[in-house]
């Protein structure tokens, strides 16, 4: 059995599960930083998620192909949903230990506001790169 990564929201309501990784993205659309007020630090897990109780899940639809989720008793975001492919990808700080994780890939970057930038030197995709792996 391969290990697995664990995590909760904020006030513990919700649990998420989710096979090992060791790698992060940051994406730095609007929508993404809309919905956190910074870029999205995020683990890209795959279909093999996940998350409960469902009736303390709240989803909303943020476009034709994705959906986002949060804990609808303290608002914790909890998964950003590719729906083509029902891939998950979750919050990075939503995991226990969630310090081991490395920056390896930017997406949306020529989207990133100019008043931040990382130090790790990783992997970046534009918008239209990015929608490319969609179209």
């Amino acid at each position: 059995m391969s290990k697995r990564m664990e995590g909760r929201c904020l006030c513990g309501a919700v649990t998420v599960s989710a096979p090992a990784r060791r790698e992060m993205s940051a994406c730095h659309c609007g929508m993404c930083r809309r919905w956190g007020g910074g870029p999205l630090l995020a683990v890209h897990c795959g279909g093999e998620v996940t998350v409960g109780p469902m009736d303390k899940v709240s989803v909303f639809r943020s476009s034709e192909w994705a959906e986002r989720a949060f804990c609808s008793q303290c608002g914790t975001h909890l998964y950003y949903q590719l729906l083509p492919k029902g891939e998950y990808v979750v919050p990075a700080g939503v995991f226990d230990g969630n310090g081991k994780f490395e920056l390896h890939l930017q997406i949306y970057v020529d989207r990133k506001p100019g008043n931040y930038a990382f130090a790790n030197r990783t992997r970046e995709m534009t918008e239209a790169e990015v929608l490319a792996m969609f179209g």
